[in-house]
């Protein structure tokens, strides 16, 4: 049984409190939060045992035993945090983003490669029905090379807290889930990113919720992605609406179904040329018993229990967290940001 630390236990501290606590593989050696109100309301909802609800992660270390962190506090507070977990020689799964900044999120990259102990980020959206199915499809080689993708993501969530006041909520703290999706579907990471953000008139953030990003990714795909986190009207699902211009077709993910259509040739119509197609076919999406931060979490604890490294390491994750302030770089300064192909 892995025995955890959890670092702030409201907000989606509370979603992962029900995660855990379904788990067969991991229990709580202790807790940090310090909001009492916080606290107190978790200790009636969940009977947690008061006696283990600490106000520092370093008071926790010198109280209790523990194998690993879960680290749910506000990004701005991951690099002291996780800092004293590595340092303690405990691996850490760590919300997204990384970090609220660039430095500190390479700061911590550097910090879980000088102590060696494993640094885990909670990109949840890679572990979905619906990703396995497109990363499934566009590996099979059925489509050949992707040249160009158009993602369309509209919501509305009326977010309480750090989210409200961040220059662009949008981008760093909601589109990094399609950025990261971006870098896993198609296997290989941006050279070149342009974008432009606004807040709209009624946005109920200070920063900007609205964007529109391009980027150019190193195996030669074209991305385009368009956003809103202060949505009128119709919404999107979360995971986005998706279309992957191939070599030999398109694929499609629309309100979380997946369509297929191949390229059938080109038909002669009568004096001018046309691609044929063959019939749009829905796809049956993969079977995936664990999803989510589920999968998170049993990934976390086999990479504790088998020495398998997850996914999505800090080394993985720096990418996406690259391609996230690249973006927030050039929004900021209207000019695009190039870069070096990293694979």
């Amino acid at each position: 049984m892995i025995k955890v630390i959890q670092l702030g236990i409201g907000g989606m501290g509370d979603f992962w409190l029900t995660i855990v606590r379904r788990s067969a593989a991991v229990e709580y050696a202790g807790y940090v939060e310090v909001n009492d109100e916080i606290a107190r309301q978790q200790i009636a909802k969940y009977d947690l045992d008061p006696a283990l609800i600490f106000h520092s992660l370093e008071e926790a270390l010198a109280k209790v035993s523990a194998d690993a962190v879960i680290n749910v506090t506000p990004p701005q507070f991951h690099r002291e945090t996780c800092f004293t977990a590595l340092d303690a020689g405990l691996p850490v799964l760590c919300e997204k983003p990384l970090a609220h900044t660039r430095a500190d999120a390479h700061a911590l990259a550097d910090k879980a490669a000088s102590t060696g102990v494993l640094l885990m980020v909670a990109q949840n959206y890679r572990y979905s029905a619906v990703a396995a199915t497109v990363k499934a499809a566009l590996t099979s080689g059925e489509l050949g090379a992707v040249s160009g993708v158009a993602v369309e993501f509209y919501k509305a969530p009326r977010l309480i807290g750090f989210r409200e006041f961040m220059a662009h909520p949008l981008i760093v703290d909601m589109a990094i889930h399609h950025f990261d999706m971006l870098r896993y579907f198609l296997g290989s990471n941006p050279i070149h990113v342009y974008a432009h953000t606004w807040n709209p008139p009624w946005s109920w953030y200070k920063g900007d919720a609205s964007a529109v990003v391009t980027a150019a990714f190193a195996n030669g795909a074209h991305v385009s992605y368009t956003g809103s986190w202060c949505a009128q009207g119709r919404e999107t699902p979360w995971n986005a609406h998706w279309r992957f211009e191939c070599e030999r077709g398109i694929l499609l993910v629309e309100n979380d179904q997946l369509y297929l259509q191949n390229v059938t040739g080109v038909e002669d119509r009568g004096g001018y040329y046309h691609t044929g197609y063959g019939d749009l076919m829905q796809l049956p999406l993969v079977e995936m018993p664990l999803q989510a931060q589920d999968y998170l979490l049993d990934e976390f604890v086999q990479a504790l229990t088998s020495g398998k490294p997850p996914a999505t390491t800090v080394q993985d994750n720096i990418h996406t967290i690259d391609f996230v302030f690249d973006a927030v770089d050039s929004a900021d300064s209207g000019a695009p940001v190039a870069r070096r192909a990293a694979g």
